[in-house]
């Protein structure tokens, strides 16, 4: 692995995402660690921006950053593209897909996978969004089912080749929907005028009452009549029982036809083997104030795999990108205390809002003072974004994208660059 041994203890730290990342900064160039850093990309993604990849809008390259480069001149830090296979809690070790390594501290910062709720099927045949290449995979299955539909006679198998059902309706169901439905309207119909995009459907799918459930009623119905002004039907109180790759059948024995089913309906936990059953839970590791997997005294656990159960939170914290960074900045604090004996802070989450874009100039935005909707929240979204997008580079390339598809209502990366086959081995990212 050619890591060099150090005087200093190791910390290693698996999972480039957001919780890893603001981890690593907070902690400074120059800190009393030798930093590890494992992920099986090299790369890390701006997740929430994913549905604009998927539907032609952004490159992969302005969501994702080296992460190399995020970390360019840190002293006694080290990056190694692995997979993380198992911890060995007594030995204080990993083993990974390039061999095994100690660690004097361990962070997991895994983030979460797509939840399919024991339903093969659905994972065989469905499609995730949670990383790059399965959002580039969206892409090229659209694309090419359009290609298909050309020359395709039958007219059952056409529709299903246009229809798009999109299950789960919390953010990223809402915005891909809101952006396929853009998509239909002022991109497609000018590439393939053989085709009538007038009958092409998409449906949003929704177990529950209503939609984004985290967010306000005031934004779940603003959120619903935007989607219903773009097109989208929208179908609540709709469990999904089994999909066979071209109908999806529902738990009240409605069934719906599409060979495109994108899976958006939960995530989970996702972490390594080695971590004993007591201190996990409903795939979520329990953690105390300080982010200590219950149970060790030198594993912490960080973001979406982190389960803080309070009085105030029974379900401890929500699964989202906010509550990572900021378990990540206390962490550094108290990591370095703690090497120094010095007391810890208990983390406190400080809910900063949530938002949602649907389309053009319609957003909702949920702040913890204010609730708005419309145009002004639209700028609201795209200004936080930016802003929290990795690097100056990806910020600019993501704005000129953004005011070029504005004006000219066009998506320029409407490009089938890796064709998708069924053939395509599905993995748990």
């Amino acid at each position: 692995m050619q890591i060099p041994e150090s005087t200093k203890p190791r910390l290693v730290i698996i999972g480039g995402g957001f919780g890893g990342i603001e981890l690593i900064k907070s902690l400074g160039r120059d800190n009393p660690f030798q930093v590890v850093l494992f992920d099986r990309h090299n790369y890390h993604t701006f997740q929430p921006l994913l549905y604009q990849v998927a539907t032609a809008g952004l490159e992969p390259d302005s969501i994702a950053a080296p992460l190399r480069k995020i970390f360019e001149g840190y002293n006694d830090f080290y990056f190694r593209m692995a997979e993380v296979t198992k911890i060995y809690a007594k030995e204080n070790s990993i083993d990974t897909t390039i061999g095994k390594v100690s660690y004097d501290y361990l962070v997991l910062a895994t983030g979460s996978k797509t939840n399919y709720y024991g339903m093969e099927d659905i994972q065989e045949k469905s499609m995730p969004m949670k990383q790059v290449p399965e959002a580039l995979d969206i892409r090229s299955k659209i694309l090419q089912n359009y290609e298909k539909a050309l020359f395709t006679e039958d007219p059952h198998e056409k529709q299903s080749l246009m229809d798009i059902i999109v299950v789960g309706g919390g953010p990223t169901g809402v915005e891909f929907s809101g952006a396929m439905s853009e998509l239909r309207k002022h991109v497609l119909p000018k590439d393939l005028p053989e085709i009538d995009f007038s009958k092409m459907n998409i449906y949003l799918v929704e177990a529950t009452g209503k939609l984004l459930t985290g967010m306000s009623a005031n934004a779940s119905e603003k959120a619903a009549y935007y989607l219903k002004e773009l097109g989208v039907n929208i179908l609540l109180n709709k469990s999904v029982k089994s999909y066979d790759g071209d109908k999806i059948t529902f738990a009240d024995g409605e069934t719906l036809c599409s060979q495109t089913v994108i899976w958006a309906a939960g995530v989970m936990g996702n972490f390594p083997e080695g971590i004993r059953p007591e201190s996990v839970k409903g795939h979520r590791l329990l953690v105390d104030q300080n982010n200590l997997v219950e149970g060790y005294y030198n594993i912490y656990a960080i973001g979406d795999i982190s389960l803080m159960i309070s009085e105030k939170l029974p379900k401890g914290h929500p699964m989202l990108a906010q509550v990572a960074i900021q378990q990540g900045k206390l962490l550094a604090k108290n990591i370095i205390n703690s090497k120094a004996k010095k007391p810890l802070t208990p983390f406190a989450y400080y809910d900063k809002g949530s938002m949602a874009t649907i389309g053009r100039n319609k957003a909702v935005v949920d702040l913890p003072n204010f609730k708005f909707s419309g145009i002004f929240a639209w700028f609201i979204w795209m200004f936080v974004h930016l802003l929290f997008l990795v690097g100056f580079r990806n910020k600019l390339t993501t704005l000129i994208n953004w005011i070029f598809n504005y004006f000219t209502y066009d998506r320029a990366t409407r490009l089938i660059i890796r064709p998708w086959t069924k053939n395509d081995e599905k993995k748990q990212l």
